[in-house]
């Protein structure tokens, strides 16, 4: 193991600085990320910290860019998914509220509780906002909907579930199920057809727990 190695292994590095601080604005929002406080959960020097950040600043960017790699790039993709049918589309979507692979609520919650004290990171809220509902927009508009009622359809759909991640809304797993084709109906107009509900039951493991629970 050579020098440069032991040193890295010595200081931490640049992913476990971020996840103490996405672990910190989670647990206590943004005043939690600071350098000092984040050192100790590492066990780290304080002064290791500025071998891979130039200062708090950019650590709180990086942040932001992990949020927006994640959350926005996710329903942008979700939207952009292949679908046979309008409801299909909306089901690939809902994958993103199911996985935390996909979607982090938390992140996203913590992320908007920022923005309420930055007017940068607000600015980076909205423009979020934006992008997800023209991705939203664009695949009403790929199934036929007019671009006016393909406008609305899509805030519809995106504005609810903002309102279930800020108000923090919590929900038995079999609950949400039951509900997601009227959800899907109601978005869409167009019910989900059995095969695409059990598809996307199946990608969240939702019939194995229907079985043994």
């Amino acid at each position: 193991m050579d020098q440069k190695t032991n040193e890295t292994g010595w200081r931490g590095s640049p992913d476990a600085w971020l996840q103490a601080a996405y672990d910190a604005l989670i647990d206590t929002g943004v005043d939690g990320v600071r350098i000092l406080p984040l050192a100790k959960r590492l066990n780290l020097s304080r002064t290791s910290f500025y071998w891979f950040f130039q200062d708090r600043e950019a650590l709180l960017s990086a942040l932001v860019t992990r949020w927006k790699d994640k959350n926005t790039g996710a329903i942008v993709k979700r939207s952009e998914a292949y679908a046979d049918s309008i409801a299909e589309a909306m089901l690939n979507v809902f994958d993103c509220w199911l996985d935390t692979e996909l979607f982090d609520s938390q992140l996203e919650f913590a992320i908007r509780s920022w923005a309420l004290q930055s007017s940068d990171v607000l600015v980076d809220v909205q423009m979020a906002d934006q992008l997800r509902l023209e991705a939203l927009t664009q695949l009403f508009v790929r199934f036929g909907y007019d671009a006016v009622v393909a406008d609305v359809r899509a805030r519809t759909t995106y504005l609810i579930q903002i309102g279930y991640i800020t108000m923090q809304t919590r929900e038995d797993v079999a609950v949400r199920m039951k509900r997601i084709p009227s959800y899907v109906e109601i978005f869409t107009g167009q019910a989900p057809e059995p095969r695409e509900l059990a598809r996307f039951f199946a990608r969240h493991e939702y019939e194995e727990q229907t079985r043994t629970g």
